[in-house]
């Protein structure tokens, strides 16, 4: 095997076995830095050997085998886990269990990546701090492609992924998934990092690109794991079928010069139909297992409603728009609000429509941001007052930090 194809295969492996390795690692030492610097011991020398002795038959079970070995290795010569130490060594030297049966076990480490979720979005974090160690505890990013994908210095990102594990270890996070209010609580913030990771990929705030796929992949990835891990959330498998939907629209959402293409305009016959299944059958397990629909339900259920119209004239618009006033009362925001007034704009006409966003027009959240000059340009060019619109499309041009947008944007303000 050539060294380019075993590193490769470390990269690949790493990306699929990091949450375990760590998870498993964080259960032992109880410290996720700590976990995480072990794992990555693991990594560089995989990279040392395996160019050389070939990729293991069981590379994940390798990576853990060693990691854990480090961890052993650490804890001897580390005196605060001096009785942990005894209890393990003990294990090892009597024989009394398989020295790596209960970091292997399957249920065990399922159990592992589930806490580290929910301690990589602990609400004693701030947002960017979560995102970032999501991505790297999570989802085996590096630095390097966290900072990338964000359009942030790699040193920023480092800063903080540092802070964020002295911030957990400072206050004594526990390494397990909470119960009762505390769970919802945190599980609301789990969603939320995940849904922020795939609304960067899907619709990018800054940079030259309208889509970074690879985030979106990598969200897509992350919920389909946290459904897996809670299936009786009905909220898990809502995000995920919105976030199946939504991807399946990927194809279609840009045109050759990566310029974004209205929903009105998609070719639908681009559209994954693939995904448009699972995003489906995602909501319907969403739905069998609480018959109350949460925000994220809500929204997929939006989707699927725009999933279900062949072309964009046979749109349910006046069903969108009552699915955005439940949401709204479900979930109340400026930015349910503003969609709210894009549903009402195509089912009651751009006149009520643009009543719906005057209501929210003076919020802080929406005052400085692109979103409102461009939906309140669309429903004015609707109603013929194209000046007007001109106008709001030029000041939303000058509010985003996208490059395709912006020019998407001044394109529609120099229109005649």
């Amino acid at each position: 095997m050539t060294e380019v194809s075993a590193e490769g295969a470390v990269e690949a492996v790493w990306r699929l076995e990091a949450a375990r390795i760590v998870g498993a690692l964080t259960r032992l030492v109880r410290d996720v830095g700590l976990a995480e610097e072990l794992a990555q011991d693991a990594l560089v020398l995989a990279l040392e050997q395996w160019p050389q002795t070939g990729v293991p038959d069981n590379p994940g079970a390798w990576l853990m085998t060693v990691a854990r070995r480090r961890a052993v290795d650490r804890i001897r010569r580390d005196r605060r886990y001096a009785d942990r130490l005894t209890e393990i060594g003990h294990r090892l030297e009597t024989g009394a269990e398989d020295a790596y049966t209960t970091v292997l076990d399957p249920e065990r480490i399922e159990d592992d990546v589930l806490r580290l979720m929910f301690v990589a979005c602990h609400p004693v974090l701030p947002e960017q701090a979560r995102v970032a160690l999501t991505l790297r505890l999570v989802g085996g990013l590096t630095t390097g492609e966290i900072a990338r994908a964000f359009l942030v210095p790699e040193a920023t990102v480092a800063q903080r992924i540092v802070r964020a594990k002295k911030a957990l270890s400072e206050a004594d996070v526990p390494f397990e998934v909470p119960s009762g209010a505390d769970r919802a609580a945190r599980l609301g913030s789990v969603l939320a990092v995940v849904y922020l990771i795939f609304n960067e990929g899907y619709a990018a705030s800054s940079g030259d690109d309208w889509m970074r796929a690879d985030l979106c992949r990598e969200a897509l990835r992350l919920g389909r794991l946290l459904a897996g891990l809670v299936p009786g959330e009905a909220e898990a498998h809502g995000l995920v079928a919105l976030m199946e939907l939504q991807a399946s629209r990927t194809r279609a959402r840009t045109d050759d010069d990566g310029a974004p293409v209205p929903l009105p305009e998609q070719n639908r016959g681009r559209w994954d139909r693939l995904l448009i299944r699972r995003g489906l059958a995602a909501l319907l397990r969403a739905r069998e297992v609480q018959d109350a629909p949460g925000p994220y339900v809500l929204q997929a259920a939006i989707a699927a409603t725009h999933a279900a119209a062949r072309t964009a004239a046979d749109t349910d618009w006046a069903g969108i728009a009552a699915l955005y006033a439940l949401l709204a009362r479900t979930a109340p925001s400026p930015i349910v609000e503003l969609n709210r007034a894009v549903a009402v704009g195509m089912a009651a006409g751009p006149a009520a429509g643009l009543a719906v966003l005057d209501a929210v027009a003076d919020d802080p959240a929406l005052r400085d941001r692109h979103l409102l000059p461009s939906v309140r340009g669309d429903l004015l060019a609707r109603l013929g007052r194209d000046d007007e619109a001109r106008a709001e499309f030029a000041r939303a041009a000058e509010r985003t930090a996208n490059a395709a947008e912006r020019r998407a944007l001044l394109a529609r303000a120099a229109a005649p």
